[in-house]
């Protein structure tokens, strides 16, 4: 049997998902359904789930604002695919070789790449993280709570929940926070959307003539929202957390499409919020969560914008989440330090320093006077766009090497599409930097 092979084979000490679900077989009927269903639930859901993150729904509101329905509904929603297959592969990486991304391209391809995807992950999730207290503290700031007070709160409510023991625990508490994403859903049906619109969005991907000059920043922002580049690390990292194993390959796929699906149907939801505004909020590079939120208690009402509040926080908390532990886990892998949530703050203090840090730094960062917060929550989606595709050519080629893979290897035309992307990220890429330099 090839190395490649055995370690396909290899299990986590953690219990799988296959475990558990087994241990559900004594329920019958529905129940055991969805109790499987909801055992089967983690890193492929959480990580697709926290792409709608409070920079992301801050990015998607504001691309409402100023293109309407039009062009960038349907995108999303296309964009699913491209976000499961970069997702998928990152689980089947990880759950194959039972190591993560940063630490099998140090293996691999030499410490400088190790130390490069590390470097540009702190750098990029560090921006993020702003991106989840500026959206968190606005949505805390509509009961009157001043900004710092709402800032250091966030910062309490995220740092608070390496309390809760073992990987699994965390993971559920998770996907509660994540499941309150659906407000998004009652807020864009109090819009009442027109069905004919909607229709024609997809029928003509239209978008207005004097607005096409910068359709183009929107497009990789939107690009490097559904694919950022922590949910590699994420993905990968909590899969071996979880005790994913190649055994456990169709059940993390099933986990990540329903995690890439719903996530296309909010983003979608959040851009209908925000072209409920198209025509009404102006000058949208300087607006504010705080101007977007006043703009939807003009249109859907205190409640339908209270609930907006609720969704811009909880979206923020479940990212904030995400990709701190994308940094610790990437980070602390690639220095061979303990680094499993089944761990103890005692147990393996430099991958939770790494947690609290990262924290810390972006809730301090928020409340410099004057920051542009609004454009650094759209800047960070055009960088993470920019910055996935050396991630992407690294992923594309790891699991496409037969010794690494063995029989899990991606096959032929899972290739061809693989390059694709690569192709099309390079290609937005260039678009959105000679766009800069044209307009400087």
């Amino acid at each position: 049997m090839s190395s490649a092979t055995s370690q396909a084979q290899a299990r986590s000490d953690a219990p799988s998902k296959l475990q558990k679900i087994s241990a559900a077989s004594a329920n019958k009927g529905m129940k055991r359904f969805l109790w499987s269903f909801w055992v089967l639930l983690g890193p492929g859901f959480l990580a697709a789930l926290a792409d709608n993150d409070a920079g992301g729904v801050i990015s998607y509101t504001a691309t409402g604002v100023q293109f309407g329905i039009g062009l960038f509904v349907p995108l999303v929603l296309c964009l699913s695919v491209l976000t499961f297959t970069v997702q998928e592969m990152s689980m089947r990486l990880s759950a194959v070789t039972q190591e993560g991304f940063s630490r099998l391209a140090r293996r691999r391809y030499g410490r400088f790449w190790g130390l490069y995807h590390v470097t540009t992950l702190a750098f990029e999730n560090l921006l993020t993280l702003m991106t989840e207290f500026i959206g968190m503290s606005a949505g805390l700031a509509m009961l009157g709570i001043p900004m710092w007070a709402a800032d250091l709160l966030c910062l309490i409510f995220v740092i608070s929940f390496v309390v809760f023991t073992g990987y699994y625990t965390k993971e559920r508490i998770a996907l509660v926070i994540g499941g309150l994403n659906i407000v998004f859903l009652v807020v864009a049906a109090m819009t009442h959307p027109s069905l004919a619109i909607l229709g024609k969005a997809f029928a003509t991907w239209n978008v207005p003539a004097s607005l096409r000059g910068g359709v183009i920043w929107f497009v990789i922002a939107t690009v490097g929202n559904a694919i950022a580049p922590w949910m590699i690390f994420f993905q990968g990292s909590g899969a071996i957390d979880k005790g994913v194993s190649a055994r456990e390959i169709r059940l993390g796929r099933i986990d990540t499409a329903f995690g890439c699906l719903m996530q296309a149907v909010i983003a979608a939801a959040i851009i209908v919020c925000g072209a409920s505004l198209y025509g009404h909020l102006h000058n949208v590079a300087s607006l504010s969560p705080a101007d977007i939120i006043g703009g939807l208690r003009q249109t859907v009402g205190r409640l339908g914008a209270t609930l907006f509040g609720i969704g811009l926080f909880d979206a923020g908390f479940l990212a904030a989440i995400t990709v701190s532990l994308s940094s610790s886990w990437s980070i602390a892998e690639l220095f061979g330090w303990s680094n499993s949530l089944n761990d103890k703050v005692r147990q393996a203090p430099k991958f939770y320093a790494i947690y609290a840090g990262s924290l810390v730094m972006a809730a301090a960062a928020i409340l410099i006077p004057h920051m542009p917060l609004n454009l650094i929550s759209i800047v960070t989606q055009v960088i993470g766009g920019v910055l996935m595709t050396p991630l992407l050519i690294f992923l594309v080629v790891m699991t496409s090497d037969k010794e690494l893979m063995g029989p899990y290897r991606t096959k032929w035309w899972g290739r061809i599409w693989g390059w694709a992307m690569v192709g099309l990220l390079i290609a937005l890429t260039f678009a959105t930097l000679l766009q800069t330099v044209l307009q400087a």
